[in-house]
């Protein structure tokens, strides 16, 4: 039985990785900084809690990392830890640098240390690419972040490729677009847009304000993601792959399909607020997914409008009966 540790179990992506592994044998463990107070509801709510064997570890704390990994003794090690919100990250940058870059180093020298033939997946962001202009970023193209969140998620990158080239580690990273989900928590704007419309179609009266919504973005649908981040722990040799859909679109379509699934129009509801717009943001990330399709066999099964519908289905159960 093949066993993994996920840092970051709590999150969505360790979530939806946590069911695709237990569904094909694993032997599942995740980590989270205080496993005993963590609530881990999405676990619960995708039925999970009680087949995932639970550790605390800090991430930032080189032997606590070092004392889960040495417990476990895992075969495949996937780090989905870190501050996760860009929008926050401009916030609380010096957070963001030091949970993002100090965990992977951490979980990178514990590798080293221990030896064997454990396999490394570091989850990266196509925040790193900044602005792509129009033209789908593939994995040659270069590095220029526009947020704190970009720029230590770059590092991190870079740590990866330097462990596996200095040290021989099978160490890889995803390089994945926006993707999506039920489990995706409630600060982030996509799920913000998805709960407002529901809940203005169920009669709260609320309206949306929203920051720039001409910016445009490859979105995808969580659970297919997690998939691409196996198959690269299978390969018989480790590199890096884009994962995205290959299709963007803006904000304004993403608010547009959200209303619109619940019989709105997205006009009658929605404000512009100045106050959220980001003291530096990206107009145009895409994504080409080339490497994975051709490599891992991986294509995206859902676009934007099946993701929202999928998010709004879900938003619709989860209200309470009037």
């Amino acid at each position: 039985m093949t066993r993994a540790l996920i840092f970051g179990v709590s999150g969505q992506d360790g979530a939806y990785l946590a069911q695709f592994l237990q569904a094909r044998g694993y032997e599942v463990h995740g980590a989270s900084r205080d496993a005993e107070s963590n609530r881990f509801e999405n676990l619960d709510r995708l039925g999970l809690r009680d087949q995932v064997t639970l550790h605390s570890a800090t991430p930032t704390d080189f032997r606590s990392v070092f004392q889960v990994v040495e417990r476990v003794q895992p075969d495949e090690i996937f780090n989905l830890s870190g501050q996760s919100s860009v929008g926050l990250s401009f916030d609380e940058p010096a957070e963001t640098l030091q949970s993002i870059t100090l965990g992977t180093f951490n979980m990178l020298e514990t590798m080293r240390v221990v030896g064997g033939d454990m396999r490394f997946y570091n989850a990266c962001s196509s925040d790193c690419f900044g602005n792509t202009d129009g033209v789908p970023a593939d994995e040659t193209t270069a590095f220029r972040p526009r947020s704190p969140y970009g720029v230590a998620k770059s590092a991190a990158f870079w740590a990866v490729a330097n462990y596996r080239e200095s040290y021989g580690l099978f160490a890889c990273s995803g390089i994945l677009f926006n993707h999506e989900s039920p489990l995706r928590p409630a600060r982030f704007v996509t799920r913000k847009i998805v709960g407002s419309a529901c809940r203005i179609a169920a009669g709260s009266g609320e309206r949306l304000k929203l920051g720039n919504i001409a910016i445009a973005r490859d979105w995808g649908w969580a659970p297919e993601y997690v998939d691409a981040m196996w198959r690269m722990l299978q390969q018989d040799a480790a590199t890096d792959y884009v994962v995205a859909t290959g299709k963007t679109h803006t904000l304004q379509d993403f608010v547009a399909h959200a209303f619109s699934s619940v019989d709105l129009d997205w006009r009658d509801h929605v404000d512009s607020d100045p106050a959220l717009m980001r003291p530096s943001d990206l107009s145009v990330s895409s994504g080409d997914p080339s490497k994975a399709a051709d490599v891992l066999g991986w294509r995206a099964a859902r676009t934007m409008p099946d993701v929202v519908e999928a998010m709004v289905a879900a938003e619709r159960d989860a209200l309470p009966a009037s």
